[in-house]
């Protein structure tokens, strides 16, 4: 079994965030701890911040590819390297969210470490309530995850697990039968290659996940943001945006306005549209 260690100097702000609702990622004492698979290899990741400017990363894995790629994957996932200077200098007196990026420079999307992982929890929340997709997602990890007999963690269902599975199994999970049918064809598409997350091409991904019923550009945008680490996608047809544009635009607390009218309201904030919402609402971050 092999070990290793990385130390990371983040560029700019950085607070440790905490465990996630879905269980995968668990805090135990300070440290946080996630386990996943690296091409069917598990690997278990352990992260710590012991001082402001230093982030300690830690993997156990049968070999060191597989653990230098599950250290990569959570540093992505927590984008402790991301330098957001530039965000910061350009919205720091913004009338919005100024004061918020002034007060919580540190505040940052939390990625998942594999873009099918924010796919296959896009497709689960789509029209339902956080608690109750949160519920789902535990569901679907303590039965079809796999699990660490030493840490008693579970890793994501694989694309090919899900793509196998029945959709009679999901929709037992609380999973609608629709959302259910799209889950399992997005799995197949994912599992086949023929969606390829990881492409630099996210677009091409984008346009064959859309041809399938049920996966519209909320569910896209939420795979883009949280998985691919496009700050300048925002998923404008978010409840929470459709509520907060509705009330600035408005005065009137309880307006909504149109997904388009969301994807104007943040037009002065392109290429970084996905971090001013966070800012905006505080959500998914940390």
């Amino acid at each position: 079994m092999i070990e290793l260690r990385e130390e990371v100097r983040p560029p700019w702000p950085f607070r440790l965030g905490g465990a996630s609702m879905d269980g995968l990622l668990r805090r135990r004492g300070a440290a946080l701890q996630r386990l996943m698979r690296i091409d069917g290899e598990p690997v278990l990741v352990g992260i710590v911040q012991p001082e402001a400017d230093r982030v300690l990363f830690a993997a156990r894995a049968a070999s060191e590819v597989a653990a230098r790629a599950g250290i990569a994957r959570m540093r992505f996932a927590t984008s402790v390297d991301d330098d957001l200077r530039p965000f910061y200098d350009r919205f720091r007196s913004d009338h919005l969210i100024g004061r918020s990026v002034r007060a919580r420079p540190y505040l940052r999307v939390i990625r998942r470490p594999d873009p099918f992982e924010a796919l296959a929890w896009a497709i689960c929340e789509q029209l339902i309530e956080a608690e109750r997709a949160e519920a789902i997602e535990r569901r679907i990890v303590a039965r079809l995850g796999r699990r660490c007999a030493t840490t008693g963690l579970r890793d994501l269902p694989a694309a090919a697990t899900l793509a196998a599975t029945a959709p009679a199994l999901l929709q037992s999970l609380d999973l609608s039968a629709g959302r259910a049918i799209a889950l399992r064809r997005a799995a197949r598409e994912v599992a086949a290659g023929r969606a390829d997350l990881s492409a630099p091409d996210h677009e091409r991904a984008w346009r064959r996940l859309r041809a399938i019923p049920g996966i519209g550009s909320w569910t896209i945008e939420m795979l883009a943001l949280y998985g691919q680490g496009r700050y300048d996608q925002l998923p404008a047809g978010d409840l929470g945006y459709l509520r907060v544009v509705g009330r600035i635009a408005t005065g009137n607390p309880r307006a909504r306005v149109s997904e388009d009218e969301v994807r104007a309201f943040f037009a002065p904030y392109e290429g970084w549209a996905g971090l001013a919402g966070v800012h905006l609402l505080g959500k998914g971050a940390s």
